[in-house]
């Protein structure tokens, strides 16, 4: 059964720093896309950053200069460093690998980002 394992959110003040990491039971190397995802209460998933296997990588416009994916594709380990946080982005953060060649689409249970004011 695949895993992919959200680990390293929590509590921070506005202007803190924090990185999400997720652990994937799958070799993230071959996989098209890694990305994290984020849902606010009320509100839609949205795709917050992604990275495909040849190191492009992509992101929100509300996270650019923020937010920063990276991998370690000898840990099968997905990063997401955070800087700078507002209040607007706590959410609950979804590490996701996508691979329409392979034919999967997984995602981790999620993890709990709270930035306050």
């Amino acid at each position: 059964q695949v895993q992919l394992v959200e680990s390293g959110g929590g509590l921070v003040q506005a202007g803190a720093s924090l990185r999400v990491s997720c652990a994937a039971s799958i070799n993230i190397a071959s996989t098209n896309t890694m990305a994290w995802y984020r849902q606010a209460p009320g509100k839609r998933r949205e795709l917050v950053a992604d990275i495909y296997s040849g190191e492009t990588t992509n992101y929100a416009d509300s996270v650019k200069g923020r937010f920063t994916i990276s991998r370690d594709n000898a840990k099968n380990t997905v990063y997401l460093q955070m800087n700078s946080l507002q209040p607007e982005d706590t959410a609950v953060y979804y590490c996701n690998a996508w691979d329409p060649y392979n034919g999967y689409d997984y995602w981790g249970q999620g993890i709990q980002v709270t930035v306050s004011s």
